[in-house]
């Protein structure tokens, strides 16, 4: 199994930044698309930013500009940094990773996903 643990969410006035962490554990052979979803209270989850292990990204219109996305495959590691938060963005924050890692009688894939980390913006 592959674990996920966010961590650098909190509170920020309008305006302000934060910088999203995730890590992942396990006996991973290989981290493939690495991504960053939110969930609103009320609102479907959507997908924010996404990173293959080459580095090539994508993001959502709503965040294009404002956040970044990046990766450390050394330390299995995927970053999201956000800056110009408004309270639009306030949600729980969760990542994912598309995993090969060593399941005992050989390698297997599995979709992993992190507990989320609370995001709020204050206007």
């Amino acid at each position: 199994q592959v674990q996920l643990v966010e961590s650098g969410g909190g509170w920020v006035q309008a305006g302000g930044s934060l910088r999203l962490s995730c890590v992942a554990s396990g006996r991973i052979l290989r981290l493939n698309v690495m991504g960053w979803y939110r969930q609103a209270p009320g609102k479907q989850r959507e997908l924010v930013a996404s990173i293959t292990s080459s580095g090539d990204t994508n993001y959502s219109d709503s965040v294009k500009g404002r956040f970044t996305i990046s990766r450390d495959n050394a330390k299995n590691t995927v970053y999201l940094q956000m800056n110009s938060l408004g309270p639009e963005d306030t949600a729980v924050y969760s990542c994912n990773a598309d995993a090969i890692y060593f399941g005992g009688s050989g390698y297997r894939r599995m979709t992993s996903w992190g507990q989320g980390t609370q995001v709020t913006v204050s206007s």
